[in-house]
């Protein structure tokens, strides 16, 4: 029933998604939460905030804890299920996703559950807690790695359900509504709404915090975005096959971002695939390639001598 440590890295993250049978979503870390770097990035579905240790300070923000039509909050009722908890209260949000069958039954069996029971839902799935502990690092002395350990974070999920803002954080009782706001998550005003609270406690965390996003998948989008452009070249072209002139500068412009866009697809492509060849790495054991490597080292009467240089080196 254990929970390991998993590293909240976002190609982590992403795989993690998937591996829940979420479709069409990445997670993504936001380098800037400048409105103009934000609104390139929608539709963002959810907003982490994870830092090392809890904020100390007192929040004067008041935490409801009476249910809230359409919202999914959980409280998180392990040590180190924070990554997963953190996505699960955006993907458990966001209507606009393909959640899945396994998180969509999920979703409507806990409907009218208390937080602690929402949680508890989430801590005896067995399929969702053997997606987490897939991404543990293989530990050869330890079947567990505790929550003291190098990749132990605090979680905080930003959302928006119903045209409020809210800050979902399962280590309290309840969400907390940061306001109101228009428009959707695929809008720009939502992040201007959760922008300045995240940026307060950037502040208070002495660089100890990372900020990640869970989005549309990016290369989606970039699809979309050159279907558009190849339709917008073959209007462009139309006055060519009717005996009239072609508007030159407009199908520069044009063509200038398709290929721009195709280079986007392209370097998206290749990310995916550094962070698959990331977290095989990551899930694999090293230690019997290691001890054979020390044992035929030792038959070979080489391993005394590394030794010993290696001491001399340290001198």
């Amino acid at each position: 029933m254990s929970w390991c440590v998993i590293e909240p890295d976002h190609g982590v993250l992403t795989e993690l998604i998937q591996e829940m049978e979420v479709t069409g979503v990445q997670a993504e870390e936001l380098i800037s939460l400048d409105l103009d770097s934000l609104d390139k990035l929608r539709p963002i579905y959810g907003i982490i905030f994870l830092s090392k240790t809890p904020d100390d300070e007192e929040d004067d923000h008041h935490v409801i804890k009476d249910p809230i039509p359409n919202l999914f909050f959980a409280s998180q009722v392990t040590n180190n299920s924070g990554p997963t908890h953190a996505i699960l209260a955006i993907l458990m949000n966001s209507p606009d996703v393909e959640i899945g069958p396994e998180l969509s039954a999920l979703k409507e069996f806990t409907k009218d559950f208390t937080p602690e029971l929402k949680g508890s839902a989430i801590n005896n799935s067995e399929s969702i807690r053997t997606v987490h502990n897939s991404f543990a690092r293989p530990d050869p002395f330890l079947p567990y790695v505790p929550n003291k350990g190098k990749y132990d974070y605090y979680f905080i999920s930003y959302v928006l359900v119903d045209g409020v803002v809210y800050e979902l954080d399962g280590l309290k009782e309840g969400p907390i509504s940061l306001g109101q706001c228009y428009g959707g998550q695929d809008h720009i005003y939502w992040l201007r709404v959760v922008q300045p609270f995240i940026e307060d406690r950037i502040e208070r965390q002495e660089n100890k915090y990372n900020v990640i996003g869970i989005m549309k998948n990016r290369k989606e989008v970039y699809t979309a975005q050159l279907k558009e452009l190849l339709r917008k070249r073959r209007l462009t072209l139309q006055p060519e096959d009717e005996g009239g002139d072609v508007n030159v500068l407009a199908l520069s412009r044009i063509n200038d971002r398709i290929e721009g866009v195709r280079e986007s697809i392209l370097l998206e492509e290749e990310k995916f695939k550094q962070w698959r060849a990331e977290n095989i790495e990551r899930r694999h054991n090293w230690m019997p390639f290691i001890s054979n490597m020390l044992k035929m080292l030792a038959e070979k009467k080489q391993l005394r001598p590394l030794m010993e240089k290696a001491r001399r080196d340290r001198r």
